[in-house]
């Protein structure tokens, strides 16, 4: 946890200790979908099971966020985060000795339990360092997540094509992670809460299993992600099936995330200081639906076409978080939501590639799944309409622990 020095003097220092422990969050993610076609030549896979790849890292990553919270408490959150990056590590390390299906699957699970981990405590950590800028600091912290992602399908193509192995491509990956809890060891006791930090009623869990706004959240934040979870795993091999080579298809999904990163620092910064992120989510649903309309059209242009779907949902995500960490102005409570929110929304997330991969074999072409795509972020635009910041307060009430301070709006973003 971060302790007095940390919360005072939060800056570029320790931002940059949250950049690199967030730019491995993704990149083992989007470095196998690029050379799927080496994964399924070498393992026999059909898409419906390379699409586990995707599925199971999201799956773990659910129930993870939600227990990482405890395992946080016990351990403290600077050994859980070490684990959570030792776990991300080992996973991508072992990916560079083994052509085995069912090993190739347990990576990508121990992988995913170690991103649920560290996902789990970040929230919390960014807020209590950062009190005054959190929206800004999440929106950074964001940025980094999908740049990572960037990084995993740009880089693991070039990395197999250099190293004439695809198993190379997937094992560079625990290099960076290495790194970063060399890194978060070096933050030292920075990473230590005073003890009064964090402390809730036990009971916070079942209170959220019971309540609406809980699930609300934890749906939204699923479905915004599907988008994403679909389009890192068909997004190259749609355009695979058009003629692009391996290269070139990994470079649009590194595109893309580049226009996610772009989206997860600007947008914070234009909602900076708005109590009311509902317009600001709405625009960036109708920028994902014109971004699958031009997918659907096969439009020429399609790195523009990826910039559009990596605008929106990058942005959407960064702001869903700074809206789960808005309901509530304790650390540990905001954290915990967030905590929640990813449990659920991260699993829901992991069954969208299922759902477009079905659509897609149905229909013989990836069409269907990019209208798929379209009518969920349609039908998530009444559901922003729910979030109004005068109804924070009554939507949580009795979520932790008697005592907490009421309050009636969320803390402001800067």
């Amino acid at each position: 946890m971060i302790g007095a020095r940390a919360r005072q003097g939060a800056g570029i220092g320790f931002a940059l200790v949250i950049v690199a422990v967030a730019l491995n969050l993704r990149a083992f993610l989007t470095a196998s979908s690029p050379l799927l076609g080496e994964i399924r030549a070498a393992t026999g896979l059909d898409f419906r099971d390379a699409a586990m790849l995707t599925v199971l890292p999201m799956l773990a990553m659910g129930p993870m966020s939600l227990a990482g919270v405890a395992v946080g408490r016990w351990l403290g959150e600077r050994a859980a985060l070490l684990l959570g990056l030792a776990a991300i590590a080992l996973a991508c390390a072992s990916r560079g000795f083994s052509s085995a299906a069912g090993l190739l699957f347990g990576s990508a699970a121990l992988a995913g339990l170690g991103v649920g981990l560290v996902q789990a405590l970040m929230p919390a950590i960014i807020k209590r360092a950062y009190p005054v800028g959190m929206g800004l600091a999440m929106g950074l912290y964001s940025a980094a997540l999908m740049g990572g992602g960037g990084l995993g399908a740009l880089g693991a193509p070039w990395v197999a094509r250099r190293a004439g192995d695809w198993h190379a491509g997937l094992a560079i990956w625990a290099l960076p992670a290495l790194a970063a809890l060399l890194a978060w060891m070096l933050a030292g006791r920075a990473a230590s809460a005073p003890a009064s930090a964090g402390r809730m009623g036990g009971g916070w869990l079942p209170q959220c299993l019971r309540s609406r706004r809980a699930w609300l959240l934890a749906l939204y934040f699923g479905l915004l992600n599907g988008g994403y979870t679909s389009l890192v795993a068909w997004l190259p091999p749609a355009f695979a099936q058009r003629g692009w080579s391996n290269q070139e298809a990994g470079a649009l999904l590194a595109l893309m995330t580049a226009a996610q990163v772009l989206a997860a620092l600007v947008m914070p910064a234009l909602a900076r200081g708005r109590r009311d992120l509902r317009p600001w989510l709405a625009a960036l649903l109708l920028i994902q639906i014109a971004g699958f309309g031009g997918l659907l059209a096969e439009l020429p242009a399609a790195a523009g076409v990826v910039v559009l779907l990596g605008f929106g949902l990058g942005g959407g995500f960064s702001l869903c978080m700074v809206l789960a960490l808005d309901h509530r102005p304790d650390p540990a409570e905001a954290g915990a939501l967030a905590a929640f929110m990813q449990c659920f929304g991260f699993m829901i997330a992991a069954l969208a590639p299922f759902a477009t991969g079905w659509v897609s074999a149905m229909s013989g072409g990836f069409g269907a799944a990019w209208v798929y795509l379209a009518v969920v972020a349609l039908a998530l635009i009444p559901m922003t309409a729910c979030f109004a910041p005068r109804r924070y307060g009554q939507a949580t009430q009795g979520l932790f622990a008697r005592g907490t301070p009421s309050w009636t709006g969320p803390v402001p973003s800067p």
